[in-house]
C-alpha cells in the first residue's frame, strides 16, 4: 500500500481524497482549483490548463468515476473523492486501448488537447452501445481540438468501441449515476456507485509470430566504438535481455527458446504511449564475433521486418569497434517515416545511446535505458536532429564565410 500524501498549508482547508489509486491528506485555499491543486502541489502536469473556463476540455478528470472539468472544480469541495487523472491509467486495458487506437489513426498533433480527450474517450467506450459517430461528435464537444479537424480521434473511438463490442464487452449501465462534488445531483445522490473498475492489462501473446527471411527495402551501415576487449562485448551480445536493456524502449518478454525472443519496443509521444510487439530469431558465429538478428513486428496497422548483422572486432587501445549493417521493411502508416536518410540519422542516434548504454553495462553500472525506462521518445530524436542539421548547415555556412 502507498503511504497516504500529506500537504499542510497555514490557514487553510483541510481535504482528504484519492488521487490515483493514493490517498491524499492536504490543506489547501478555498480559492485552488482541483487542477492547480493536482499540477502544482501534486505534480501530476498530465493535466493541461487551457480556456480555464470549463470550454477547451483539456483539464478533464475523473471524479468519482464521472468525467469532470478540474479547471472549474474547487479542490476543497473534494472530500471524499475519488480522482483520476491521466497518469493514474498506465495499467488500465481500455486506456491502453485507446492510446493504440489514436496512435493508429493520427489523432493527435501538438497533443496539448490528448490528455483531457482521453479521458472522455474512455467515458464513451464504457457508456456507447456502439460506435455512433453522430453522438461520439456531440459528446466530444466539450473537448477542443485546434490541430486535427476531429476525423482521427472519432475513428479512433469508433474502433475502440466497435472491437470491444465485437469481443461481448456490454457497455455499462445507462441508468442514472450519483454524481461527485462537482455534480448537481451532489446533495441528492444516493450512496456513490464505485467507479468503473481499472482492468489490468493482458500483454498479448507473441509466441504465434513467425519470422522468416525478407528483402530488405533499405539497408545502411553503422559503426561504434566502445573501451572494452572484444571478447567481453562479443560475450555481452550473446545476452539478449541484457541488450535489450541497453536500447532506449526496448523490452524482452520471454525467451522460448536460445535462438528465439519475443518483446518489443516503446515508443512514447506526450500522453500517448504505445508498444510494437513481436519476435527475433538469433543466430552467433562464435569464430568469427558475428551475428545476425531478424524480427518482426507489428502495432494495429502498422507491420516493421528487420535484420541486423553485427561483427565484433578488434578496436584502437584495446577496445573494439562493432560494425552494423541494418535492413528494414515498413508496412502501413509508420512507412511514411522510412525515409533512409531520416532514419539513418535517427539510427545513428539511437546506435550512439546503445553504445554509451553499452558500456555502462560492461563498467558494471546501470545503463540509462531498462525495465523502468519510459520508452523511446521519437519527439526528442526528431529535436535533436533538427538541432543538428541547423549545427552542421550554420558551420558550412561559415566554412563559405
Amino acid at each position: 500500500m502507498n503511504a497516504p500524501v500529506r500537504l499542510r498549508r497555514a490557514g487553510a482547508t483541510p481535504v482528504a481524497l484519492t488521487v490515483n489509486g493514493r490517498a491524499v491528506a492536504a490543506e489547501v485555499e478555498p480559492r485552488t482549483h482541483l487542477a492547480d491543486f493536482m499540477r502544482e502541489d501534486l505534480n501530476l502536469t498530465g493535466t493541461h490548463l487551457g480556456c480555464e473556463h470549463g470550454v477547451c476540455g483539456a483539464c478533464t478528470v475523473l471524479v468519482d468515476g464521472e468525467p469532470a472539468r478540474s479547471c472549474l472544480t474547487f479542490a476543497a469541495t473534494c472530500e471524499g473523492a475519488d480522482v483520476v487523472t491521466i497518469e493514474g491509467f498506465d495499467d488500465d486495458a481500455l486506456m491502453a486501448e485507446l492510446r493504440a487506437a489514436f496512435n493508429r489513426e493520427h489523432a493527435l498533433q501538438c497533443g496539448f488537447c490528448t490528455p483531457g480527450m482521453l479521458v472522455t474517450a474512455r467515458d464513451l467506450a464504457l457508456r456507447l452501445a456502439e460506435p455512433d459517430e453522430r453522438r461520439i461528435r456531440v459528446a466530444l464537444a466539450g473537448n477542443l481540438c485546434r490541430c486535427t479537424g476531429y476525423l482521427g480521434i472519432v475513428r479512433a473511438i469508433q474502433q475502440v468501441i466497435a472491437d470491444r463490442r465485437a469481443r461481448g464487452i456490454e457497455p455499462v449501465s445507462g441508468e442514472v449515476r450519483a454524481l461527485g462534488p462537482v455534480g448537481a445531483r451532489c446533495a441528492t445522490a444516493a450512496p456513490r456507485e464505485p467507479a468503473a473498475p481499472i482492468e489490468p492489462i493482458a500483454a498479448p501473446s507473441t509466441s504465434a509470430v513467425a519470422v522468416s527471411d525478407f528483402a530488405p527495402a533499405h539497408t545502411f551501415e553503422q559503426s561504434f566504438v566502445v573501451a572494452f576487449p572484444p571478447e567481453r562485448v562479443f560475450a555481452l551480445f550473446g545476452d539478449v535481455r541484457a541488450v535489450a536493456e541497453c536500447l532506449p524502449g526496448a523490452f524482452v518478454d520471454a525467451m522460448p527458446s536460445p535462438d528465439r525472443a519475443e518483446g518489443g519496443i516503446r515508443v512514447a509521444l506526450g500522453p500517448i504511449a504505445v508498444a510494437f510487439r513481436g519476435a527475433a530469431t538469433i543466430a552467433r558465429d562464435e569464430a568469427e564475433r558475428s551475428g545476425r538478428i531478424l524480427g518482426a513486428g507489428a502495432d494495429g496497422r502498422s507491420g516493421a521486418q528487420g535484420e541486423i548483422r553485427y561483427r565484433v572486432v578488434d578496436g584502437p587501445d584495446g577496445g573494439s569497434e562493432v560494425r552494423l549493417t541494418v535492413g528494414y521493411a515498413l508496412k502501413g502508416p509508420i512507412a511514411q517515416f522510412g525515409r533512409p536518410g531520416l532514419v539513418r540519422d535517427i539510427a545513428g542516434r539511437l546506435v550512439a545511446d546503445f553504445a554509451r548504454n553499452l558500456e555502462a553495462r560492461l563498467a558494471g553500472r546501470a545503463p540509462d535505458a531498462g525495465p523502468g525506462s519510459p520508452g523511446l521518445n521519437p519527439l526528442r530524436l526528431a529535436t535533436g536532429l533538427l538541432f543538428g542539421r541547423i549545427a552542421s548547415w550554420l558551420a558550412r555556412l561559415r566554412a563559405r564565410r
